[in-house]
């Protein structure tokens, strides 16, 4: 094979950004991914002629003017707003936490009662220091909300008791005093008509594609084959975990087809107690106010990751942060190497966000 400028490796977002910055500047590209399909976790597909986001519902959200009119550029947008709701042993919650909720939690009707009540809740438990996750949402929200919105979905996500988390992890809950559902407060929001893959798709013109390539055997045969390699994979397997591995939270996903038109009446619901197994059901039709007859849901598992599963969260906390800054040290040590994207970065990135580390990471480099 010919000699490259660049061999990217993965054909998600922020492999397809840097690989159609670079072709438009005259540089040459090869993108190989180890999956049958482009566009890493946000790929679509089509099922009963629904589009099912295969891992896990990603709602393409941001604040970055530039960022939205590079989207915009290359596909069409509907004007989906995520408006999800919280299941509690049958009784469904507005979120975010918003005056719906408040309403539903506690038969009042003003920001002030809501307010008041929310206070007194934290009063009653005087935290100064939060020792652990549960004191830190205790101290933001109380008893109420923690207990029926927050304590069972986030056990669930970490696979462990909030008791035994660090505080850190909720920084912040957001409390909305106003009767508004939108969950995000971004401006700019909605779903690609015809689905992510058309955008990576587009992306990816002009560079060569081969998928169902896993790099490590691949470059056994083609060392030297680009003058710089942009890897989007797991910066620890990179190094061949000599420094340790890197840990994650994983999801697996039970998709089913249901023979009616409507199942939940939203894109998405949460199932905020322990006692049930997933974290959250998505009907895939509704973020494209489908019509099919039939319909498409997934239920998501958050469980424990292992080496040779797919790593989906990176566990930000101050041992693997500490791991991490390590690799990155390590990194240097191979200038010919660009590490980018969620799991070379080792951080959880909103779409937006890969689009807006992808454009500066390019520059940086065409420049």
């Amino acid at each position: 094979m010919k000699k490259y400028d660049y061999l990217i490796v993965g054909a998600g977002l922020f492999g397809a950004v840097f690989a159609h910055e670079a072709t438009k500047a005259g540089k040459t590209c090869l993108v190989i991914d180890k999956r049958p399909h482009i566009a890493g976790n946000i790929h679509v597909e089509d099922v009963e002629g629904i589009q099912v986001h295969r891992y896990g519902a990603h709602i393409f959200h941001t604040s970055d003017e530039e960022v939205w009119d590079y989207v915009t550029k290359l596909a069409k947008f509907n004007n989906f707003v995520n408006t999800p709701v919280a299941n509690y042993k049958g009784t469904m919650y507005n979120l975010p936490f918003n005056m719906n909720t408040f309403a539903k939690l506690w038969d009042i009707r003003t920001p002030a009662e809501a307010k008041a009540k929310i206070e007194e809740e934290k009063a009653a438990y005087n935290i100064d220091e939060p020792q652990n996750l549960e004191e830190q949402a205790l101290k933001l929200v109380g008893r109420t909300v923690y207990e029926r919105l927050v304590k069972g979905y986030t056990e669930k996500q970490w696979g462990r008791d909030c008791k035994d988390l660090p505080a850190f992890i909720i920084r912040r809950l957001p409390l909305r005093f106003t009767y508004n559902n939108n969950y995000f407060s971004d401006p700019h929001q909605g779903i690609p008509v015809e689905g992510y893959d058309k955008i990576v798709e587009k992306l990816l013109e002009g560079s060569e594609v081969i998928l169902n390539c896993d790099y490590f055997e691949f470059i056994k045969g083609h060392d030297g084959i680009a003058a710089k390699t942009v890897f989007t994979g797991a910066i620890d397997e990179f190094f061949g975990f000599e420094l340790g591995h890197l840990q994650y939270r994983t999801v697996s996903f039970e998709t089913e087809v249901l023979d009616t038109d409507n199942f939940q009446g939203s894109a998405v619901v949460n199932y905020t107690e322990r006692e049930i197994p997933y974290t959250r059901i998505i009907e895939h039709k509704h973020f494209v106010y489908g019509t099919q007859p039939k319909t498409v849901i997934s239920r998501e598992y958050p469980t424990e990751w292992k080496p040779g599963m797919e790593p989906y969260y990176p566990v930000n906390d101050a041992e693997n942060g500490a791991l991490y800054e390590r690799y990155k040290e390590l990194a240097k040590s191979r200038p010919d190497v660009i590490f980018g994207g969620r799991l070379g970065m080792y951080r959880y990135f909103d779409m937006d966000k890969v689009i807006r580390a992808a454009l500066d990471c390019v520059r940086a480099e065409l420049n």
